[in-house]
């Protein structure tokens, strides 16, 4: 019976042990978790005392590896037989062996201190803390990094971005400078600098009338504040006389660029000839100021706004009445987008309303789930928190993106394009409601792009193909003529400055064609870098229809067929 005691008290006592070690494994576990890190515990014979489940994480080990009592070294020898090691090791050059590769990682780890980053991908970093205590306990913490690197590769190169700019900037030949809405400088170029004989230190934070006299301070401020109000675009001319006794005319134009409530005032500045006419600005100007003594003229040129402006043709090939019961919730803060947006989607046939927040939005959600409504397309604006997004996957909507200005100006566009990958090739029926295709009757290519820089070829291609042209690139003047001849576009966009012919003569070469051949005539567009009159001039005898500026814009693209193609069936239809 003694005996018998004995052995059952023993027993208890192994059981209490067992219980209360495997307590402790998962309280470790919990504080991993919670530390979103793997734990290795080893003692002073390098055996493992503990290993967290996380580490599975990292590596793609077998679970036995992290049972107490493995050997280190046979802990990191599977490690190495994964094939996941230290790619990006600055002082090894080559890989190491199996052995030399474990004897570094041992000695590590018993080093005082040890801290390490590992790239164990193209896209994951893992760093490594190793800590040996004065008992001889060894203590490994591993954390994915991986947001933080690609956090600092971002910061990295928004860095190189700002320094691209800068140095773009710096190497216009003509002035330019930058104002925030307080009319305060936030950049200038060299071209400025020189011309005002000072630097962009002396400039940066300032506002005109810390820089110049008070007359011309005041003339600033006023079209500055006109532009940044209304949106129209300021062209000014002036005569001026050099420091070198030359007399020119100098034209002046001012850009509102940005988002409501972060709107920024763009300036440059060009010189003419002293007999130049007067630009095409002022023929369009909505008023324009001269002075009383003829030194100077300013035009206000008006920008077409958002109700005004006529939408691409992506956005036209949407049929009003293919959504008709289509149900759509816009989810923002902003008063303005959210009445533009609720007016547009109305236009088209949605069914749609609005709410102002994430806990507006869950409780809509959940009523109309439990009513039985099916929302088709959430449109979120992305000011508002993520829960927002996380909703809608949670009741597995279709979400977009997109900020106040987008919302309000863009909607049917983004609609256009975000479904468009799922139309031309669709079958017709209930599941094509989304669909935007091109009627039977346009055929044949519709744009002739003449271009030779690389960058510009995507800008257009990216452009026409977001706004549903059918479009072709040639990157030289002779390419151009070949494509005209052989497919007959309906507009060319020609490149002045083109390897072979140059735009001119291409476009000289076409209208010999069009007159040898009796075809009709087709529009060719004049695409320059810089509002030069002697190129506005050449492009008009070359025989070309109008010209455009870079940077090129959807709205600037549409505007010119709208103005030169109204009959020809250009624009891609439901």
């Amino acid at each position: 019976m003694s005996a018998g005691f004995d052995k059952a008290d023993t027993s208890s006592e192994t059981d209490g042990i067992s219980a209360g070690a495997d307590l402790q494994t998962a309280l470790f576990d919990v504080v991993c978790d919670s530390l979103s890190s793997a734990f290795i515990i080893y003692d002073k014979n390098d055996h493992l005392i503990f290993a967290s489940r996380q580490t599975l994480e990292f590596f793609p080990l077998p679970p036995e590896m992290l049972k107490p009592g493995t050997r280190l070294r046979d802990f990191l020898g599977a490690v190495y037989d994964t094939g996941i090691r230290q790619q990006y090791d600055v002082k090894q050059r080559g890989s190491l062996s199996r052995e030399d590769w474990l004897s570094q990682k041992i000695a590590s780890h018993w080093r005082e201190r040890f801290d390490a980053v590992e790239r164990h991908a193209a896209d994951s970093w893992v760093r490594f803390v190793k800590r040996r205590l004065p008992g001889g306990y060894g203590v490994t913490i591993i954390s994915d990094i991986s947001e933080d690197k690609k956090r600092e590769e971002q910061w990295r190169s928004d860095l190189e971005r700002v320094q691209l700019t800068e140095d773009i900037l710096d190497n216009l030949p003509f002035p330019l400078f930058v104002k925030d809405r307080n009319l305060t400088y936030v950049a200038v170029n060299l071209a400025f600098c020189e011309k005002y004989q000072t630097t962009a230190d002396e400039v940066l934070g300032r506002k005109s009338s810390d820089l110049f006299s008070v007359e011309i301070a005041k003339r600033f401020e006023e079209s500055d504040r006109h532009v940044l109000e209304t949106g129209e675009m300021s062209v000014s001319r002036q005569r001026q006389i050099s420091r070198d006794g030359i007399e020119r005319d100098i034209v002046s134009r001012k850009h509102r660029i940005g988002k409501p409530g972060r709107y920024f005032l763009v300036s440059t500045m060009q010189d003419l000839p002293r007999d130049g006419a007067d630009l095409d600005e002022f023929g369009r100007a909505s008023a324009i100021t001269t002075s009383s003594n003829q030194s100077y003229r300013r035009a206000y040129v008006p920008v077409p706004s958002a109700v005004e402006r006529r939408e691409p043709a992506a956005m036209e090939a949407i049929v009003p009445e293919n959504f008709s019961g289509r149900k759509v919730l816009v989810v923002t803060s902003d008063l303005a987008a959210e009445t533009a947006a609720l007016r547009t989607l109305s236009k088209y046939g949605f069914e749609s309303c609005s709410v102002r927040g994430e806990d507006e939005e869950e409780r809509f959600l959940e009523i109309a789930t439990s009513s039985g409504i099916s929302l088709d397309l959430l449109i979120i604006d992305n000011q508002m928190g993520m829960r927002c997004l996380e909703l809608s996957e949670q009741y597995g909507i279709p979400a977009l993106v997109m900020d106040g200005f987008q919302i309000a100006n863009e909607l049917t566009f983004q609609i256009a394009r975000h479904f468009n990958r799922n139309s031309r090739n669709g079958a017709a029926g209930a599941d094509s409601d989304w669909e935007i295709s091109i009627s039977d009757d346009v055929v044949g290519l519709q744009v002739l792009v003449a271009e030779d820089n690389d960058i510009n070829q995507i800008v257009f291609s990216q452009i026409l193909e977001g706004l549903g042209y059918r479009h072709m690139i040639a990157a030289t003047g002779d390419e151009a003529v070949r494509l005209w001849a052989e497919h007959r576009p309906q507009i060319v966009l020609m490149d002045i400055s083109l390897p072979g012919f140059n735009g001119f003569e291409a476009a000289r070469l076409i209208r010999q064609m069009e007159e040898t051949g009796g075809t009709s005539h087709t529009p060719i567009i004049g695409v320059l870098t810089q509002a030069f009159e002697r190129d506005r001039a050449e492009c008009v005898k070359a025989g070309m229809d109008d010209v455009i500026m870079k940077p090129v814009s959807p709205d600037m693209l549409e505007a010119v067929f709208q103005r030169h193609l109204l009959d020809e069936g250009i624009r891609a239809r439901g």
